[in-house]
This record gives structure tokens, sequence and C-alpha cells, in this order.
């Protein structure tokens, strides 16, 4: 493609996006009460001070997801990848007959009652799931029931924004011990003697010692390929057992990822010293094997599903 090409490209899209823009309706009405939705969280959002000094629960997801010691950065990209999904189906969203549903305010009252709960009892939680479902209904509001039901997801996505932080050791303590566990297993029968105690991991003569710690276990993973999951369901299939199907598969997908990663580090250091595991271990490229499962098996189930649909299609 050429740079005249490219040009013609960009300025279709932007005419596009420009000519989207004007056929939607109560634009003012809309983003007038999410400016002063959005200006409620900014300003009385997070009644606790203790963990970070501010109002404001903008503020209070920012350092949730920029937390080294947590496991949540995903949530800096959650908004910009629903926006971009929205504008993948615009033109579905309005084809829509759209216009002001007035229980829609219900919603909305339901999500600022949640969020003055929240406020009092301090759990900043309650304001973060207040915040979405506020916006939920001031869309359901601006352009009626149709506009929520087709636009369910990407909406739905914005669950990824929820921070886990310390609540994440529900999920990684037995993530850390089923791959622990296979990992053992899976070396054995590859011909490499492992010891295992709880999560950690020593070969018998002292070549190497690693643990399988909390990143190591899948929740990074996991959280990334259910994300992946959930898009890739939702954006090739319309069937709802379909989709569902897609995202039950992450987890496994996630931990078989995991236990592959975990393997290549054992066998290497088993076989080269604990130095040539040890690069395994920290290399950035190595650090990309737990998706490779997800994104191969997707794709084959994916494409065993279309077929089995086509197959179906009368002749």
């Amino acid at each position: 493609m050429n740079e005249t090409q490219i040009n013609e490209s960009s300025a279709g899209g932007w005419r596009d996006t420009v000519e989207c823009w004007q056929r939607l309706p109560n634009k003012a009405f809309f983003f007038g009460l999410l400016a002063a939705w959005l200006a409620l969280f900014q300003f009385y959002g997070n009644s606790i001070l203790g963990y970070a000094h501010t109002r404001s629960l903008f503020a209070i997801l920012v350092n949730a997801y920029n937390n080294p010691s947590a496991d949540d950065s995903h949530g800096n990209l959650i908004p910009f990848l629903v926006i971009g999904l929205f504008w993948w189906k615009r033109k579905e969203l309005l084809a829509l007959p759209l216009k002001t549903w007035w229980p829609g305010i219900l919603i909305l009252f339901a999500a600022l009652a949640l969020h003055v709960f929240g406020f009092l009892i301090q759990q900043p939680i309650l304001s973060i799931v207040a915040l979405f479902l506020g916006i939920f209904g001031l869309m359901g509001l601006a352009w009626g029931r149709d506009w929520l039901r087709h636009s369910f997801f990407p909406f739905w996505l914005f669950i990824f924004s929820y921070p886990l932080g310390q609540r994440g050791q529900i999920i990684t303590f037995p993530l850390q011990q089923l791959v622990s566990w296979l990992t053992e297993k899976c070396a054995y029968v590859l011909g490499v003697d492992v010891i295992r105690v709880g999560n950690e991991l020593f070969d018998p003569s002292g070549k190497y010692a690693y643990e399988v710690a909390a990143a190591c276990s899948g929740i990074r993973s996991l959280v990334a390929i259910f994300l992946l999951a959930t898009v890739y369901a939702f954006v090739v299939f319309r069937s709802p057992w379909k989709r569902v199907l897609l995202m039950a598969l992450a987890p496994l997908f996630a931990v078989l990822g995991n236990l592959l990663r975990m393997l290549m580090i054992i066998m290497t250091a088993s076989f080269a010293g604990r130095d040539a595991g040890n690069f395994v271990h920290e290399n950035f490229f190595t650090s990309l094997v737990p998706y490779v499962p997800a994104i191969v098996g997707f794709l084959l189930i994916g494409r065993w599903l279309e077929n089995r649909e086509e197959r179906k299609l009368p002749a």
C-alpha cells in the first residue's frame, strides 16, 4: 500500500467516523450526564484516605493498576479496548431504533445507591461496580433498551477493570499448587528427577531450585487469555453456548501454557545448568510461551465450531 492509498484510507475512515458521530442522537444529553457522573467519582469517589490520600476513585484505580506487587496492569488498556470495539460495532448500533428510554434512569439510581452505600461503609470496590453500572444506565437512558442489549458486549469487558489485588490469591494459590504438581509429574515422565516441596521445585543434585510464584502460576496469562477468549468468542460467534465454551477453556489453556514454560525452564536447567535455566526464565520471548497454546487452541476450536456450523446448513 503506497502513501496515497494510506492517505485515502485514513481520510475515508475519518469521514466515516464523522458521519457516525453526526447520526448519533442525544449526544449532548448523554455526554453532559456522563461528565456529571464522572465528576461525582472524581471528587466523591473514595472515602478511604489511608491507602491513597485522594477522594478520586480514578486515582485509586490507576494506583491499583500500576502497583508492581499486583497483576492488574491490564486495567490500563480496558477502556481503550472497549472504545475500539464500540467503534467496530458502530454501524450495527446506529442501525437500531435509538431513542430515550426512561427506565434506564432506574439503573442509574441503583448505581448511585450502590455508590453511596459503598462510600458510607468505606468499600471502594462497590463504587467501582457502581461507576460502570451507572454508565451502562446512562447509555440506556439516552439510546434505549436495544442499544443496551447490543452493547452488552463490549461493555461487559469492563469487568476486567476490577482490580483483584491481594484478592487474587484465591485464584493464584490453587494455580501455583496445580502447576507445581503437573510440572513435577511431567518432568518425571520426561526422565528428569524433580523434588517438589509445596510450590518449590528442586533438582536432587542441587543444580537448581525454582519457585512457582504467583506470577508464574498463570494469573497474568489467565486474565489475558480469558480476555482474549471473550473478545474472540463474541466477535466470531453469536451462539451463547459457543461463547461460553471458549471462555470456559481459558483456565485450561492458561495452565497448559504455564506448564509448558516451567517444563522448558526445568529441562534447560537440568541439561545445560542453572544459568541457562535462568536465561529461559527471564527471557522476554520465552515469557510469551504461555500464550501459544491459547492462541493455537482457540483458532483450532473456533475453526472446528465454524465447520460444524457449516455442515448443519442446508445444501
